[in-house]
């Protein structure tokens, strides 16, 4: 099992986005009936924004509606490490080696297949079938404290589609993720191409747009698509991130 999941880790580092570090990571939860996901690191030129390997799979794990038991990273975990880990998957951790960490008294089932990331329906024909698909993703949205459910779909040039919903994380929200956030780091997960569309939806707030965290990450990873808003009965709003986000940092004058 450990090699396994080290190299579904591995496989992940080598799609990071890291122009400015330099430093690919990867990491991979084993989920307790045997499937898996994996995230790369993905970085932001607001480094706060930085989404970690870590922090990545852990959410993309919380929308899989199973309980997350062995994380494998492509590097050795840091100190924190087990603290973040179990806070947002609960329960009691150990390392079992530098870069493998295990959930205590749970028996490690085979890697099976890994959490289908990409959606097999096809690109959505129009709008209003993008932002069903992200109101569809809200419903996964682990929000236990804040119970304001928020999702995101976003289509790649190909018109492959990834969906992405919000994940808190108990006693600390900075270490969770926005739907849009967990809908491109899933989209880098799955290998898609320049995204050309990216739809919102508050599921109890028509009209909600991006955050301000979210509206910088778009503007970097995704700085050419469309942004598509849910509005209720009314019309979706389509707009950019240049207009959402005008004179974004994009971390061009940036030296590595």
């Amino acid at each position: 099992m450990p090699d396994r999941l080290r190299a579904h880790a591995q496989a992940a580092a080598a799609r990071s986005y890291v122009p400015y570090s330099g430093a690919p990571a990867g990491a991979a939860v084993l989920l307790d009936d045997g499937r898996w996901v994996a995230a790369p690191r993905t970085e932001n030129a607001s480094f706060p924004l930085t989404i970690t390997a870590l922090q990545g799979a852990l959410s993309l794990a919380a929308l899989a509606g199973q309980t997350a038991i062995a994380v494998a990273q492509s590097r050795p975990f840091g100190p924190a490490a087990l603290g973040e880990i179990t806070d947002a998957a609960g329960g009691t951790w150990r390392l079992d080696d530098p870069d493998l960490a295990v959930a205590e008294a749970v028996a490690l089932p085979v890697v099976g297949e890994p959490v289908g990331l990409t959606l097999d329906v096809g690109p959505p024909p129009d709008a209003a079938a993008g932002v069903a698909l992200a109101l569809d993703a809200a419903s996964r949205a682990a929000v236990p404290a804040s119970n304001f459910p928020v999702g995101a779909a976003v289509e790649d040039e190909a018109g492959r589609v990834v969906l992405g919903a919000n994940v808190e994380v108990a006693g600390d929200w900075t270490r969770g993720l926005c739907a849009e956030r967990t809908a491109l780091v899933g989209a880098r997960a799955a290998g898609l191409g320049p995204i050309r569309r990216l739809y919102v939806a508050c599921a109890k707030a028509p009209g909600g747009t991006p955050c301000g965290g979210c509206r910088q990450v778009i503007a970097e990873l995704a700085p050419d698509c469309a942004v598509v808003i849910w509005r209720g009965a009314d019309e979706p709003e389509i707009t950019t991130p240049a207009a959402l986000l005008p004179g974004a940092f994009d971390g061009s004058a940036l030296a590595r």
